[in-house]
């Protein structure tokens, strides 16, 4: 378009008249010039206005294109087959991986058993089955949030507590069991302390005469103590895992 213009003007300075040229010639000398000008003028209006019509630029519109599908993405839900297949994991578990934690749980319930021949002259049993299912959760999934020694201990003081409190009130029935896990379940998810083994406790006092005599101890004995030991066991289990693999 600047070629136009300049070849334009300069025809018309190389006439060597000093007189303006006429109207006629001058318009048909500019004519492809500004009807030039004029539509790239005409073409940029009308992209800006469907620009500013669209709310938005071509950068934008991609932006806006990428959340959309990205957010149906995340929102399909998985089949409901799904739950039923097993979780797909990064390998297939070593020897090692098997062998540290079976013996882990062996060692587990062996000590509990012999602290059961201890204290069976005053009627105490530690091999209670919530301990069970507390050693499972450390040493087949110690990453998991309920192996986490707050949510344990949490969840094993103030569901006991809460089966003592609901004996003491509604006696031996289903009453009692029905109030006492409804609140251990409102209890640990208000504390944040998801541990699913502590649910039991409850249903295991109300139904077990020989804890009955325990009282309020019960919220620390035999649960959290034996969470102890299962600890200590835990720990030992992890530094065998880590540094004797077969």
């Amino acid at each position: 378009m600047g070629m136009q213009l300049r070849s334009s003007y300069s025809r018309v300075h190389q006439s060597g008249s000093m007189t303006p040229p006429n109207s006629s010639t001058s318009l048909r000398s500019f004519a492809p010039a500004i009807s030039l000008l004029f539509n790239s003028h005409s073409i940029q209006t009308k992209d800006i206005s469907l620009e500013r019509y669209l709310g938005c630029n071509h950068t934008s519109r991609r932006r806006r294109e990428y959340r959309v599908v990205a957010s149906s993405s995340s929102n399909v839900a998985a089949p409901f087959w799904d739950d039923w297949k097993p979780q797909k994991g990064p390998a297939a578990p070593s020897l090692s991986d098997l062998v540290w934690p079976s013996a882990g749980a062996f060692a587990a319930m062996a000590l509990l058993g012999k602290m059961d021949q201890i204290l069976a002259p005053r009627g105490i049993s530690m091999t209670i089955a919530p301990l069970g299912a507390v050693s499972a959760v450390l040493l087949a999934a110690p990453s998991s949030p309920a192996a986490r020694k707050y949510n344990m201990f949490m969840a094993q003081i103030g569901c006991a507590a809460i089966g003592v409190l609901a004996f003491s009130i509604f006696g031996a029935g289903w009453l009692a069991r029905s109030t006492a896990l409804a609140a251990s379940i409102a209890f640990m998810i208000y504390t944040g302390a998801t541990h699913p083994p502590a649910a039991s406790l409850p249903l295991l006092f109300i139904d077990g005469a020989k804890l009955h005599h325990l009282n309020f101890w019960y919220a620390l004995f035999p649960g959290a103590t034996g969470c102890i030991l299962l600890c200590l066991i835990q720990e030992m289990v992890l530094y065998l895992k880590h540094n004797f693999k077969f």
